[in-house]
């Protein structure tokens, strides 16, 4: 939405906390649990790095700013929309994370920073890809090598 110039909503004051988890540790996460864990037991993935929402957006807004510039110079954050928050939405979500690293051996290796600075920069050389998903044309099949 940033990138196309659209207002960025952030429900009530961005004051919800999550805690963040890149996409490939959470993959090695599900093969580490495979491939070590012990059979019926459960084990919760986190990233060990919780954020309050706004300042995710705002981290967002900054890194387009230095690898995305707007044309007119303009910050991306004057994007940022507050809107009413759903009835009955959790203020913070949290992940205990230890048994896996005690159990398993396994942890996260992005920070959050190196993390959203990949993914960003992932949607800024993958355009064609998010462009058709916005505009509607993807449909949810399935994309990958030709063969």
């Amino acid at each position: 939405r940033a990138l196309r110039g659209e207002r960025l909503p952030v429900y009530g004051k961005g004051e919800n906390v999550r805690d963040w988890l890149h996409v490939e540790d959470h993959a090695e996460a599900l093969l580490a649990v495979l491939e070590r864990g012990k059979v019926g037991e459960s084990y919760n993935v986190g990233g060990l790095s919780e954020q309050r929402n706004i300042d995710v957006v705002r981290a967002i807004c900054t890194l387009l700013d230095e690898l995305a510039p707007d044309p007119a110079g303009a910050p991306h954050e004057r994007l940022i929309e507050f809107v009413a928050d759903r009835p009955g939405h959790d203020l913070r979500y949290a992940i205990d994370p230890s048994k896996i690293e005690r159990e398993i051996g396994w942890k996260p290796h992005y920070t959050f920073d190196t993390g959203l600075r990949q993914t960003v920069r992932w949607y800024l050389d993958n355009r064609g890809w998010w462009q058709r998903v916005m505009s509607g044309a993807y449909r949810g099949e399935r994309l990958g090598l030709s063969g």
